[in-house]
C-alpha cells in the first residue's frame, strides 16, 4: 500500500451511489421527499432493485465524507496520497468499484472489510436538478474502533494535519470519531465535523454532543442548521444559530470555533468569535444545472483543499464555492479531467 503523505484524513460510510433521474412518481411510490437524505426503512428496500432494473442508473463512488476527500485531493497539488479515507465497505465487486473510483482519484484508502455484509449503497434520486437520498448503510454501518489499531491506520491517524467526519457516521461508531478526535486535540490539530442531514440533529442529538466539543470547525446547510436551531432553542435566524454553535462549549478552548452554513445559491454564512461574515455565491445559469448531489460535500472538500494549506477563511470558502459550482454541473461527484481552481 502506499505511503500517506498527510494532509487530510476522513473517516465514513463509504456507499456506492445508484443516481438515476426519475419521475414524481417513484418519490411518491416510496414517500420521498425532494431534497432530503433518509436512512432506508424496510418500505423502500424495493426501490433499489427498481432502480437498477429501470432506470439504466449510473454507478458512482458516494458517502458523503468519501466525495468530500475525493474533491479536496482533486483541488490540491497534483500528487496523489495527500488525501485518506476509511471506512467500512463489504467484500464485494461494489467494494472494488468504490476502492477503484477512489483511489483513481489519488485518494489513499484503507478499507475495513466485512465479509458477511454487503457493501453499503445510496439510492440518488434526481428531478429537475434536486436530489434525495435514501442510503441501505449495509456494511458501511460496521465500522469498528479496532480498525484503527491496524499499523496503515495509525500511520494515517499520525501523519494526517487535519481530520473530517461527516454527521452521518455518528450513527455507526462514536468511540471511533471520539479516538480520532482526541489525537487532533492532544495535538493541536484541526478536527472538522458536518451535520449532515436533519435527521442527525433531531434523532441523535446525543452521540452528536459528543463530538461538537471537538469541532474546530462546524459544517451545515441551511435545512440541517435550522434543525440544529430549533433543537436547542435558538431561533430561527440563521446568522444567530451560528453565532450560538460557535460559542458552545470547545474541549481546546484556546482556539475559536469557526461555524460555516451553505445556502444553495445564496450567501455562505460564516460564525467565528462573536463575528458573522457573509460571502455572496456567484449564480449559476438554470440550464447548467445538472444535478445537486454532493455540492455540499465538494464545499467541503474545496474548503479544506485550502485550509491545510494555510490559507485565510475568504480563500477556503471561494474553493467552496467553486467546487460546488463545478460538481452541481456533473452527474453525481465525478471529475473531468484536472482541477483548473487557480487560488
Amino acid at each position: 500500500m502506499s505511503k500517506f503523505e498527510g494532509s487530510i484524513m476522513g473517516m465514513g460510510n463509504p456507499l456506492l451511489d445508484i443516481s438515476a433521474t426519475v419521475g414524481q412518481d417513484l418519490l411518491d411510490k416510496y414517500e420521498i421527499m425532494l431534497d432530503s437524505a433518509i436512512l432506508a426503512e424496510e418500505k423502500h428496500q424495493p426501490l433499489f432493485k427498481e432502480l437498477i432494473e429501470k432506470y439504466n442508473p449510473k454507478y458512482i463512488a458516494g458517502g458523503a465524507t468519501q466525495n468530500t476527500i475525493r474533491v479536496a485531493q482533486w483541488m490540491m497539488p497534483k500528487q496523489p496520497n495527500q488525501t485518506a479515507y476509511m471506512g467500512c465497505v463489504g467484500n464485494d465487486e461494489y467494494a472494488k468499484k468504490l476502492e477503484e473510483c477512489a483511489s483513481a482519484d489519488g485518494v489513499l484508502v484503507h478499507y475495513m472489510k466485512d465479509e458477511t455484509t454487503p457493501t453499503g449503497t445510496c439510492a440518488a434520486l434526481i428531478k429537475d436538478g434536486e436530489r434525495a437520498l435514501v442510503t441501505n448503510l449495509d456494511a458501511a454501518n460496521n465500522f469498528k474502533p479496532s480498525h484503527l489499531e491496524t499499523e496503515k491506520a495509525k500511520e494515517i491517524v499520525e501523519a494526517a494535519k487535519c481530520y473530517y467526519i461527516a454527521g452521518f457516521f455518528l450513527t455507526v461508531s462514536v468511540d471511533s470519531l471520539v479516538q480520532v478526535a482526541e489525537h487532533a486535540l492532544a495535538n493541536k490539530k484541526t478536527f472538522c465535523l458536518n451535520l449532515s442531514a436533519p435527521f442527525i440533529v433531531d434523532f441523535f442529538g446525543e452521540q452528536l454532543s459528543t463530538a461538537l466539543p471537538y469541532a474546530d470547525f462546524l459544517f451545515a446547510n441551511e435545512s440541517e442548521a435550522t434543525a440544529f436551531g430549533k433543537k436547542h432553542q435558538l431561533g430561527e435566524d440563521l446568522k444567530q444559530i451560528a453565532l450560538a454553535a460557535a460559542a458552545m462549549p470547545k474541549k481546546d478552548s484556546s482556539r475559536p470555533r469557526t461555524v460555516i452554513f451553505t445556502q444553495g445559491s445564496q450567501s455562505t454564512i460564516v460564525a467565528c468569535d462573536g463575528k458573522v461574515t457573509e460571502y455572496a455565491v456567484e449564480p449559476l445559469a438554470k440550464e447548467l444545472l445538472v444535478d445537486t448531489n454532493g455540492a455540499g460535500d465538494a464545499f467541503v472538500g474545496g474548503f479544506l483543499s485550502q485550509l491545510v494549506n494555510g490559507k485565510d477563511i475568504e480563500a477556503c470558502v471561494k474553493a467552496g464555492h467553486w467546487a460546488a459550482k463545478y460538481i452541481i454541473q456533473q452527474s453525481g461527484t465525478q471529475f473531468q479531467g484536472s482541477s483548473s481552481y487557480e487560488a
